[in-house]
């Protein structure tokens, strides 16, 4: 869980790639990638979560929301959603996913706000 948030965090937000982070924040070279079979100590977390402004608990996998930005993301796998204490079929949340491209497609239809939305928020 912590390297796989890590590695789409990293891209996803700062464009770059494990390796990346690892030097930038001077960790090593392939320090990031050692963590998918070892445990960092929490101090080289807290350092990779205040870089990429997420909390610890959310790359630890602690929480699927990201208290820091507030941001969820519905493609995120690990996301339970409920409706009236229930979680969602597969189906639903693709469902809802649709609904939610469609919406935002809509809305950049009529107000013309392609700029406020990634390319990335409209593909599946």
């Amino acid at each position: 869980m912590l390297f796989k948030r890590i590695k789409e965090i990293a891209k996803r937000k700062k464009g770059m790639s494990v390796k990346e982070l690892g030097l930038t924040l001077n960790l090593g070279e392939n320090a990031i990638y050692t963590w998918k079979k070892s445990n960092p100590s929490i101090e080289k977390v807290e350092k990779v979560s205040d870089f990429l402004e997420v909390s610890t608990d959310y790359l630890l996998g602690r929480c699927a929301l990201n208290s820091i930005t507030n941001e969820i993301d519905l493609k995120d796998q690990d996301l339970t959603l409920t409706y009236n204490g229930e979680p969602l079929s597969e189906t639903d949340k693709k469902l809802l996913l649709s609904v939610t491209k469609a919406l935002i497609a809509e809305h950049d239809h009529e107000f013309g706000d392609e700029q406020t939305h990634t390319s990335e928020s409209h593909q599946e």
